[in-house]
């Protein structure tokens, strides 16, 4: 992805929240905000596409799906605001990448050390699916992050369509991607170019509520990647 960074995350944080390209979900992230439910009634909703976190200098990026349409669309933060949030924070504290375990909004306090968290889809899309198109159309966000994230040597995928995300923004910043590609699993971590790539079930509602991932099973992901970034070397 080369040694220097040819535009700052800060600019590109700044570009994803002013993003109109996709009228379906301009539209709905806006009408979510116009008829939230009772429990966020009077609140100020962010109502934009939701712009990456973290630092700068990360080694661990983390992909998720999209944002929530009563989480990050309303809070401006990613993971922020919603229980997938909760979820993905509490371990990311417990295993050192985060000064706490809320998150809560904006002004909450929550830092982030080594781990910068993007996602696949910057708009809250209808019934958490965006269509191909949507998909194809922020991936150049993630394709410039990730080059602007110049220090950058493990992805966590959470889920599915993060882990193609990861795959495809790799491939376009010129990471040779195995072919047939690596199938998604829980845990499944696999090399592509110089770079470690680690699958992980989302941890939404229709994960955790039901068993398919508990919070020992998420810890694990993430002292995985600690335990993989720990153990590189300088030039690595």
């Amino acid at each position: 992805m080369g040694s220097v960074a040819e535009e700052s995350v800060e600019g590109i944080q700044a570009e994803v929240a002013g993003c109109f390209k996709c009228p379906r979900l301009v539209a709905w992230r806006e009408a979510s905000a116009a008829n939230p439910p009772a429990r966020f009634r009077g609140e100020q909703y962010w109502a934009r596409p939701v712009p990456g976190f973290g630092d700068p200098q990360a080694r661990l990026l983390i992909i998720g799906l999209a944002p929530a349409a009563h989480g990050g669309n309303r809070t401006g933060r990613v993971f922020t605001g919603d229980r997938s949030g909760d979820w993905l924070y509490r371990a990311l504290h417990r295993a050192g990448f985060a000064n706490q375990g809320l998150s809560r909004d904006r002004s909450d306090g929550l830092r982030l050390t080594d781990c910068y968290v993007a996602a696949a889809v910057r708009c809250a899309p209808p019934d958490n699916k965006p269509l191909p198109e949507e998909k194809r159309t922020c991936l150049p966000y993630l394709v410039r992050e990730m080059r602007a994230l110049t220090s950058l040597k493990v992805l966590v995928a959470l889920g599915s369509i993060a882990w193609e995300a990861a795959l495809s923004a790799l491939g376009d910043n010129g990471t040779s991607v195995p072919s047939p590609r690596p199938r998604f699993g829980h845990g499944v971590e696999v090399a592509v170019g110089g770079f470690h790539l680690i699958g992980s079930y989302h941890p939404s509602p229709q994960n955790t509520n039901t068993g398919r991932l508990s919070e020992q099973a998420l810890d694990r992901i993430f002292i995985d990647a600690a335990d993989l970034i720990a153990g590189l070397k300088p030039n690595e």
